[in-house]
C-alpha cells in the first residue's frame, strides 16, 4: 500500500517499486489524497475543478501503466493538507489498511521529500500513525477489524534537485534497482499530460540518479538491527 499526496507521486517518486510488485504479482493499492488543483503546472485546464478532473485521469492512467491493483482518489484540498485535523485523516487510513491488509505499507519521509513539500510531510505523519493504529483494537474499533502491517518505508533520496533548498533525508537502507521498470515509470509520469513541463525540467536528474529508488525502513513487527536491504519484501 502506497499512500501519496498528489497525482504524479505515485510514478515520481515511488513508480519503480510499485512496477517490480506488479512484476512479481503482488497486489497494490495507492491512495493519494488530493487532486492536485494547487499544481503550478496547469495544462489547458481553465479552473482547479477543471485541473482536478484533468489530474483524477491521468493518475488512473498512471496507475495502469505501472500495474496498480487498486487506486483511490479522496478529496482533500491539495496545498492545504496541513490543515486537515490528523485524527480525520489517519481516521480513513486506518480503515483503508483494515480493508486492504497489506503486508507493506511505503511513504513519504518526514522531511516532505525532494522538494519539502508540507503535504507530503502531513501524509508521512499520518501514513505513519496509521501504519500502527490500524493494528490497535482501541483504536477506530468501527472503521473494521485491526490488521497489522509488517514493514513501514519511507521514501528517501541520495540527490537533490539543483533548484530546490535541500531537504534533511533520512539515511536509507534499502537501495532499489529500478532499472528493469525504469522504461515503465518514465512512461507512468508521461501520462500526467498536465505536468509536462515538470517532466522536462527534472528529466536529467532522472537521467542521472534515475536507477534506483531509496527507502528507509522506519517500523517492523518484529525487532531487529538496522541493516542494508535490496528489496522491500526481503526475508518475507
Amino acid at each position: 500500500m502506497c499512500v501519496v499526496a498528489h497525482p504524479d507521486d505515485e510514478c515520481y517518486g515511488f513508480g519503480g517499486a510499485l512496477a517490480l510488485a506488479a512484476d512479481r504479482g503482488i497486489k497494490t493499492y495507492v491512495v493519494c489524497l488530493t487532486d492536485g488543483q494547487a499544481a503550478a503546472n496547469r495544462g489547458s485546464a481553465q479552473s482547479g475543478a477543471e485541473l482536478g478532473a484533468m489530474r483524477r485521469a491521468e493518475f488512473a492512467a498512471s496507475c495502469k501503466v505501472l500495474g496498480v491493483t487498486e487506486h483511490e482518489l479522496l478529496d482533500y484540498q491539495d496545498g492545504q493538507l496541513e490543515n486537515v485535523p490528523t485524527i480525520a485523516a489517519t481516521e480513513l487510513l486506518v480503515e483503508r489498511m483494515r480493508r486492504f491488509k497489506p503486508h507493506v505499507v511505503m511513504t513519504f519521509g518526514s522531511d516532505g521529500g525532494m522538494n519539502s513539500h508540507a503535504d507530503h510531510m502531513m501524509v508521512s505523519f499520518w501514513a505513519t500513525a496509521a501504519f500502527h493504529w490500524a493494528g490497535r483494537p482501541k483504536r477506530f474499533p468501527e472503521m473494521g477489524s485491526p490488521h497489522q502491517t509488517e514493514r513501514l518505508f519511507h521514501l528517501t533520496t541520495d540527490f537533490f534537485l539543483p533548484d530546490r533548498p535541500p531537504p534533511q533525508p533520512i539515511p536509507w537502507t534499502v537501495a532499489l534497482d529500478i532499472r528493469s521498470v525504469s522504461g515503465r515509470k518514465l512512461e507512468a509520469f508521461k501520462q500526467h499530460h498536465s505536468q509536462a513541463p515538470l517532466m522536462e525540467k527534472t528529466k536529467s536528474v532522472f537521467d542521472r540518479f534515475g536507477a534506483t529508488e531509496f527507502y528507509t525502513l522506519i517500523a517492523a513487527t518484529d525487532p531487529q538491527p538496522a541493516g542494508q536491504m535490496s528489496d522491500l519484501f526481503e526475508g518475507m
